[in-house]
């Protein structure tokens, strides 16, 4: 069983920047592919980013891509996701789940591939 905790959101002005964290428990997590997605009001959850065991591939939905990055560092048992020129539309509860089967590539832009979930973290962003 692997739990994971998200921190770092907040209330940011347009154009700012923060940087979300999830930490995992437990001994695999080096071994897990691992993604964000984020869910708006009223809207379904979306592929935010992933990233492979060893964070050398990396996967971007087109909305964020060049604004936000996915790192991990294994030995911290931690995926980061740092957002910069932050827009309101990126107004969201943010969650990061973890991949145990082994899965990459196409598989990781969908929330289905994932089996451990945080519980999610809030970002609003303001106009």
């Amino acid at each position: 069983q692997v739990q994971l905790v998200e921190s770092g959101g907040g209330l940011v002005q347009a154009g700012g920047s923060l940087r979300l964290s999830c930490t995992a428990s437990g001994r695999t997590f080096s071994s897990y592919a691992m993604g964000w997605f984020r869910q708006a009001p009223g809207k379904e959850r979306e592929f935010v980013a992933a990233t492979s065991w060893n964070g050398i591939s990396t996967y971007y939905a087109d909305s964020v891509k060049g604004r936000f990055t996915i790192s991990r560092s294994n030995a911290e048992n931690t995926v980061y996701l740092q957002m910069n020129s932050l827009k309101p539309e990126d107004t969201a509860v943010y969650y990061c789940a973890a991949n145990s089967r082994g899965l990459g590539g196409s598989y990781l832009y969908a929330f289905k591939t994932y089996d451990y979930w945080g519980q999610g973290t809030q970002v609003t962003v303001s106009s």
